[in-house]
């Protein structure tokens, strides 16, 4: 498999690299001609959501173009609407001016194997990236660009577009991959060359880590924003596993039910308190992690400066002071007393919350600020709820797809 790219006034402006944390700009204009009227047909279509990194917004690829969408408080921020088709990726990083989008849905004169890093402000294609295959994913941090094609990722460095690094997956039609997101750790996480199987890339360390995560193909994973903790799931939908990504260490499982379900997303919070898991149920699953956080109002100043030294060491019992004693505050079963004789089932941690939704509809949650789980729809409704535990909750929606555009 082979990869072009080309850049369209030489390296990436220095500039460029300085906006990474300011505000995303509303600046006119599209991606092939101009056409800054509004599409009225009434025919807009969802293709796909996307969290930036720090879950305050999200981004939706429509057949016509692609919005940008503010959590707290929820309004649209901007969108472009063009003649010219629309987009199966929008990937964000964090707030700034800068997507990666992949053309997708009917008509889409955007190719599906060619990944394009627009800059929205200066409303010009900065770069592109052109494959022998479709592009299945792409993600972002501040210094990489990551491209996931079905057997291979391909990682190059943000400022020049050099090609670092490729990696060989077993087939990957979902894309799987995620990245650390903190100044001092670059770790990436995909799918291995055996089924169940993920790789752990530990760049600044120079050290990779194959986890044996489940027997059966991973359907979903995702990484803390340090890149210390992995959280998994199987086809089969039932568990969800996090493991310490230093070692491979298993430190926690979760049941999310019986029944074999399709996992749409797993999300952990920012402090790793909490991990959100949406599957073809009709369900958003509420789980506790037992992991101490450093850095957070509950640790000491030493601890803080114990937490911040974890991320120069490489030894395998780095996390093992993350790892609290207790049993958190997931339900277990009334029988937990006898794991070790019963099965499994009967010693599983379950969640502690549930938000029910709409089935046969697509999900994908993520943490708010002040304890809201925010929940956006492939039906193009959102939610935002509290959460409590114990409780089955039930949520009011808001639409966002019909979103006046002069809300933005």
């Amino acid at each position: 498999m082979s990869s072009t790219s080309s850049i369209s006034s030489g390296i990436l402006p220095s500039k460029m690299l300085g906006t990474f944390e300011s505000p995303i700009t509303g600046a006119s204009g599209s991606l092939s001609q101009p056409e800054p009227e509004f599409n009225d047909s009434g025919e807009t279509q969802l293709l796909s959501l996307f969290w930036n990194q720090d879950y305050g917004c999200f981004a939706a690829g429509t057949s016509c173009g692609f919005r940008i969408y503010d959590c707290e408080p929820f309004k649209e921020n901007f969108r472009r609407d063009l003649k010219t088709g629309g987009f199966k990726i929008v990937e964000m990083l964090f707030r700034c001016n800068i997507l990666a989008l992949v053309g997708g849905g009917a008509n889409s004169e955007y190719p599906a194997n060619k990944v394009m890093i627009w800059d929205d402000y200066e409303s010009r294609c900065m770069s592109e990236f052109s494959f022998r295959s479709e592009v299945r994913a792409v993600r972002l941090r501040r210094d990489r660009i990551v491209v996931v094609l079905e057997h291979k990722i391909y990682v190059y460095n943000f400022k020049d577009l050099k090609l670092l690094h490729q990696i060989e997956t077993l087939s990957n039609p979902r894309g799987l991959c995620c990245l650390s997101h903190h100044s001092n750790t670059s770790v990436l996480a995909c799918p291995g060359l055996r089924r169940g199987q993920v790789r752990v890339e530990h760049f600044g360390l120079k050290m990779m880590k194959l986890i044996n995560a489940h027997d059966s193909h991973v359907a979903c994973m995702t990484l803390t924003l340090d890149g210390l903790l992995l959280a998994t799931a199987s086809a089969k939908g039932t568990l969800i596993r996090i493991f310490n990504t230093m070692d491979g260490t298993r430190l926690q499982e979760l049941r999310r039910g019986v029944d074999r379900a399709n996992i749409f997303s797993i999300t952990l919070s920012p402090n790793a308190q909490w991990l959100a898991v949406s599957s073809d149920k009709g369900t958003v699953h509420i789980f506790s992690l037992r992991v101490r956080v450093f850095g957070d109002d509950s640790s000491s100043n030493s601890s803080s400066g114990q937490g911040s030294a974890l991320f120069n060491q490489n030894s395998s019992n780095s996390l093992d002071a993350l790892i609290s004693r207790n049993t958190g505050a997931n339900p277990g079963s009334s029988l937990s007393f006898m794991r070790g004789v019963l099965p499994k089932y009967f010693s599983s941690e379950w969640s502690f919350a549930q938000f029910h939704l709409p089935e046969d509809t697509q999900f994908i949650a993520a943490f708010g600020s002040q304890n809201t789980v925010v929940i956006v729809g492939m039906d193009g409704r959102c939610s935002f709820d509290p959460v409590h535990g114990g409780e089955m909750l039930q949520q009011e929606y808001v639409s966002f797809l019909k979103t006046d555009r002069r809300s933005g």
